[in-house]
């Protein structure tokens, strides 16, 4: 699908009157400490990132966007900014742009990032069609960077100092050199920190539009309370104009960010309307995304005519949908890797999580555990994919033995602990 690329109104400024975005709070974790930053969940008249007046799950950020796109047809862009950084929370995040791909096939979809985690995740984010990704770089000489983070946390391990700065910017330029090649469009933000990195704003400029990024958003601190930060100064409007006038050789600038929050809804500069924050507000109280709202089911199967697998050994998982009587193959979506114990099924779950049940010859406990606390149902028979699929759509019995990880209604005794 050709996506119109200039309706993002962060990467355009032409575009940004027209149409809007939503941001969906579904990532509270983060994995770094910026010395201006921050988090406060429940700050609803302040507008930076970092703030939210609300964290859902990527099931209930589906229904909250449903809402939001009634009411506002501008919206153009889905983005994830947190509160936190979306690869500190990489399944929520995956699992979120997802459900909202399947649902809205010609919507931009948008993430903001630290990028110290980014890499890994830039191949998927490409298959899902992330059309814009914005990576915040505030210094690509970790000296510097040493003054502006506390500390770093990459593979489990806190990294301060100039040796945390040095690997987040190793991480981001490959991130930043892997996206290009990707062709995803990149932004990079840089926080103009008076006496800390205010002389060193044009490097990164230098470096980054080397790099072929699409443009640079050069913007002021604002200092936060409660951060190290604090007290610094604002930049005035002279010193920002400086930084700007030396980057702009380099790349091209944005000139009309507003700082947006990690729940922000709507057009740029506007505020969130009342009934999008009534509409978080209850998206937050509903259970998991409801059946009615996965519309596939997941075979293991090795030729996606019977079932025949066991969910384990799957290395890909045939994915089906119901059309009119019939049923159609959408795609054949790949396993996580073997190994990883418990966190291989929470991924498979994330990866599952727009299908209403899993078809297999058999299971162990573990993984059915976790498909069924994120709301997939197993179904493990031997057969014909079709009859799997016609007793998960249509609640038919199944003539093969079966075993079901929830309520069963697909057999009346087989002996294998569901009749």
């Amino acid at each position: 699908m050709a996506f119109d690329l200039s309706k993002h109104p962060c990467f355009n400024d032409q575009s940004r009157h027209e149409f809007g975005r939503i941001h969906l709070p579904v990532a509270p974790k983060c994995n770094i400490q910026c010395k201006f930053c921050n988090r406060d969940f429940d700050c609803v008249n302040e507008s930076r990132p970092g703030v939210t007046s609300g964290l859902l799950s990527p099931g209930q950020a589906l229904w909250y966007l449903k809402e939001c796109l009634e009411e506002d047809s501008q919206i153009a862009v889905v983005g994830i900014a947190g509160p936190g950084d979306p690869f500190a929370n990489a399944d929520e995040t995956i699992e979120t742009l997802r459900l909202v791909r399947n649902e809205y096939p010609e919507m931009l979809l948008c993430v903001a990032t630290n990028g110290l985690e980014l890499e890994p995740y830039v191949d998927e984010l490409a298959s899902l069609n992330v059309t814009h990704v914005t990576v915040t770089v505030n210094a690509v000489d970790p000296e510097i960077g040493a003054d502006v983070y506390s500390w770093v946390r990459h593979k489990k391990k806190v990294l301060r100092g100039v040796e945390g700065a040095r690997v987040l910017w190793e991480r981001q330029r490959s991130a930043i050199k892997k996206l290009v090649e990707k062709g995803v469009m990149v932004k990079v933000n840089t926080i103009i920190i008076p006496g800390i990195n205010d002389h060193h704003v044009e490097e990164v400029a230098q470096v980054v539009g080397e790099m072929g990024v699409t443009i640079l958003n050069a913007i002021p601190l604002y200092p936060v309370a409660g951060t190290p930060f604090e007290f610094l100064p604002v930049p005035t409007k002279e010193d920002v104009l400086a930084v700007r006038e030396a980057c702009k050789p380099h790349v091209p600038l944005m000139h009309h960010c507003t700082r947006c929050r990690a729940d922000a809804v709507g057009i740029l500069g506007e505020a969130s309307s009342q009934s999008s924050h009534s509409a978080l507000k209850k998206a937050m109280l509903l259970p998991i995304l409801p059946e009615q709202d996965r519309p596939y089911v997941a075979i293991a199967s090795l030729e996606g005519m019977l079932v025949n697998q066991h969910l384990g050994e799957a290395s890909s998982y045939h994915i089906f949908k119901k059309d009119g009587d019939a049923y159609s193959l959408v795609e054949l979506r790949p396993a996580p890797p073997s190994g990883g114990g418990a966190d291989r099924w929470r991924k498979l779950a994330s990866s599952l999580s727009d299908c209403r049940a899993l078809v297999a010859s058999n299971a162990g406990d573990t993984p059915i555990d976790a498909l069924k606390e994120a709301g997939i149902r197993v179904l493990l028979m031997e057969g014909l994919v079709e009859e799997g699929l016609e007793s998960v759509y249509c609640g038919k019995p199944v003539r093969s033995p079966c075993r079901s990880s929830g309520e069963c209604h697909s057999c009346t005794g087989s002996g294998m602990g569901c009749g």
